[in-house]
C-alpha cells in the first residue's frame, strides 16, 4: 500500500493535510499524537499585521456542519516567525504549508517575502477570499483578473511552490483556477467555505455577530467534489481538495475527482484525532477499493 503523493514537487508520506484555521500552529495537536504522521499541515491564516478578528459570537452549529466568522485572528507575520515557528520545529520535522491572507496586494507580497526566509516552509497557500480594501471590498478570489494579479505578484518574491486557495462563492470557479495557473501558480486548493447564515428565532437577529459566516462540514462535500472535478479538467497543476472530509472514503472520493492531496478542516474541531484516524484507516479503504497506490487514482473518475 503506497500512500505517498507528490505535491508541487515535494513528496509527502500521505495526502492528509489539516486545513488552515483548524490546526493552529500544530503544537497543540502534538500533545495528542505524533503530528509527523501527517502529510503536512496548513498553519493558521497569517497576515502582515496582528489581527484581533471579528466580534463574538463567531461560531454557530448548523445541520451538517458549522458557520464561522473568526476574521483571521492571528499575531501577525513577525510574531509567527519569532515565536510560533520555533515552537513548531520542536514537534514537527517536515516542510509545513504557510497560509497567507491579505487585504491589499502589497500585504500579500510582504507577508510572503518575510516568510520565504523560513527553511521549514515548503509551500505557500495563498487565501484569496479576503476583501480587497483597495478594490472596494471585493474579494480577490471573485474575478480571474484579480486572482491572476495576486498570483503574479506573489510569484515574484518566492521560488517555493504557490498554491492559490479558491473561493467557491463564485459563478465560475474554472476561469479563476485557469487564471491562477496562467499567473504562475504551482497548484490550487479548493474549496474554501461557502457563505452562510443563521437567525436566532428568539432574538430575531443573526446568530453570528458578523451576520454571515463561512459554512463548512459534511454538507458541503458534494459542492467540493463537483468543483474539484471541474477544475481538474481545466488545469494541469495539482489540486489540493477540501470540503466536508471526515473519512478515508471521503479522501478517496476527492482524489478520484482530481485532488492530489486532501485537507481536513471542520472535522478537526469535532474530533482532534480526525487526521490521525483517517491516515490509520487509509490502508483498509485502499484494500477495499483495490487501490495499491494513491497517486494512481488522482483524477481517476474522469
Amino acid at each position: 500500500m503506497n500512500t505517498k503523493v507528490n505535491l508541487c514537487g515535494i513528496e509527502i508520506d500521505n495526502p492528509i493535510i489539516p486545513a488552515s484555521g483548524t490546526f493552529g500552529f500544530g503544537y497543540e495537536f502534538a500533545e495528542l499524537y505524533d503530528i509527523n504522521m501527517l502529510g503536512t499541515f496548513s498553519f493558521k491564516g497569517t497576515t502582515l499585521d496582528a489581527r484581533f478578528g471579528n466580534p463574538t459570537p463567531r461560531i454557530a452549529e448548523v445541520t451538517g456542519g458549522m458557520l464561522n466568522a473568526v476574521g483571521l485572528q492571528n499575531p501577525g507575520v513577525d510574531w509567527i516567525i519569532s515565536d510560533e515557528l520555533p515552537k513548531l520545529r520542536r514537534v514537527f520535522n517536515k516542510p509545513v504549508m504557510a497560509n497567507v491572507s491579505g487585504f491589499s496586494l502589497d500585504e500579500y507580497v510582504e507577508t510572503v517575502r518575510r516568510l520565504d526566509t523560513q527553511s521549514d516552509i515548503g509551500w505557500f497557500e495563498i487565501n484569496i477570499s479576503c476583501p480587497n480594501v483597495h478594490g472596494g471590498g471585493m474579494s480577490f478570489g471573485t474575478s480571474p483578473e484579480m486572482a491572476q494579479t495576486v498570483t503574479r505578484a506573489v510569484r515574484k518574491v518566492t521560488k517555493k511552490p504557490i498554491i492559490i486557495k479558491l473561493s467557491p462563492n463564485v459563478t465560475d470557479i474554472v476561469s479563476i483556477a485557469k487564471a491562477c495557473e496562467a499567473g504562475g501558480a504551482d497548484g490550487v486548493s479548493l474549496i474554501n467555505t461557502l457563505m452562510g447564515m443563521r437567525i436566532d428565532l428568539k432574538r430575531r437577529k443573526p446568530v453570528i455577530a458578523n451576520k454571515t459566516g463561512g459554512f463548512s462540514g459534511p454538507a458541503i462535500k458534494p459542492v467540493a467534489v463537483r468543483m474539484i472535478y471541474q477544475v481538474y479538467d481545466a488545469v494541469k497543476i495539482p489540486i489540493v481538495g477540501m470540503g466536508g472530509v471526515a473519512t478515508a472514503e471521503d479522501v478517496i472520493e476527492l482524489m478520484l475527482a482530481g485532488a492530489t492531496a486532501v485537507e481536513v478542516g471542520a472535522e478537526n474541531l469535532v474530533n482532534p484525532y480526525a487526521c490521525r484516524d483517517i491516515i490509520l484507516d487509509l490502508p483498509r479503504a485502499m484494500e477495499k477499493y483495490g487501490i495499491k497506490s494513491l497517486s494512481e487514482i488522482i483524477g481517476g473518475a474522469h
